[in-house]
């Protein structure tokens, strides 16, 4: 059976995008040749990273990879046209949620203001295959933060802070086998995204049996491509706040449907 088309967002869906990492080049892995469609249409994005990446290279020190890692992000962030790159001290391999963790993530929404928050599958098993444990607090971390963030007695300390309350209209959940938006990326875009994850040269060096980038991504993205009709493109499951819950409007048409029925058999 042929899978349902899945549609690109709405041209005004939104100004602001903050995406929220466990590490640095996680947002290299495909989502960012979005990103540079995005920043292409004029789309702000910034990243939020819970970690520094310090326990990623067997054969470095925590602090040197650190600012190893750091380095090659701010490049791959650039090469997407991101500049504002925020890295958290969470503990990286050891990430654990709690409300620290809510909390730090709610003050960058209450900062950037986002109109979207996009986040990675915090499933045990995604697209990839299983997931790692940063990966899955850092995204389910995430989505109860988008809720605190719009929240006044919720953390009530950044309202002190003179952070107001903030409650972005979209979460995207990228790396989710149940997509619901895309992205195309095909020309500039993808070209732009390959290059964000060959600037994690240094760290990708380390991984034994790591894919080229260029055939990766590309990989990947023709993959995605398919499931929108063209080329290359990157896929998200999207939430929408602003609008009803899917059970809430299959609950309306059932009525409205039952009142019809009810109207034309008393007319």
């Amino acid at each position: 059976m042929s899978q349902e088309a899945v549609p690109p967002f709405p041209d005004d869906a939104f100004e602001r995008v903050l995406c929220v990492v466990a590490h640095p080049d996680d947002v290299e892995y495909g989502t960012s040749s979005a990103v540079a469609a995005w920043t292409a249409r004029g789309i702000e994005v910034s990243y939020l990273l819970l970690t520094r990446g310090e326990a990623g290279m067997d054969g470095l020190a925590p602090d040197e990879t650190a600012g190893l890692r750091m380095q090659e992000q701010v490049a791959g962030s650039n090469a997407v046209g991101v500049s504002e790159v925020e890295f958290l001290h969470h503990p990286d391999g050891v990430l654990v949620y709690s409300l620290d963790l809510r909390r730090d993530i709610a003050r960058a929404i209450r900062k950037r203001r986002p109109d979207a928050v996009v986040v990675g599958s915090w499933e045990v098993e995604f697209v990839a295959g299983l997931n790692q444990a940063d990966h899955r607090v850092a995204g389910l971390a995430a989505v109860d933060a988008v809720r605190d963030a719009g929240n006044r007695w919720v953390f009530t300390e950044l309202t002190d802070e003179g952070l107001e309350p903030w409650s972005p209209r979209w979460l995207l959940v990228a790396g989710d086998d149940r997509p619901t938006h895309g992205v195309e990326v095909t020309g500039e875009p993808l070209q732009r995204g390959i290059a964000s994850l060959e600037a994690h040269r240094e760290y990708l060096a380390g991984v034994p049996g790591h894919p080229p980038p260029r055939l990766m991504i590309t990989g990947i993205t023709a993959l995605q491509g398919r499931r929108m009709g063209v080329p290359h493109a990157v896929l998200f499951r999207a939430f929408d706040f602003h609008a009803p819950p899917p059970i809430a409007l299959e609950a309306m048409q059932l009525a409205a449907a039952a009142t019809a029925d009810q109207e034309g058999a008393g007319g």
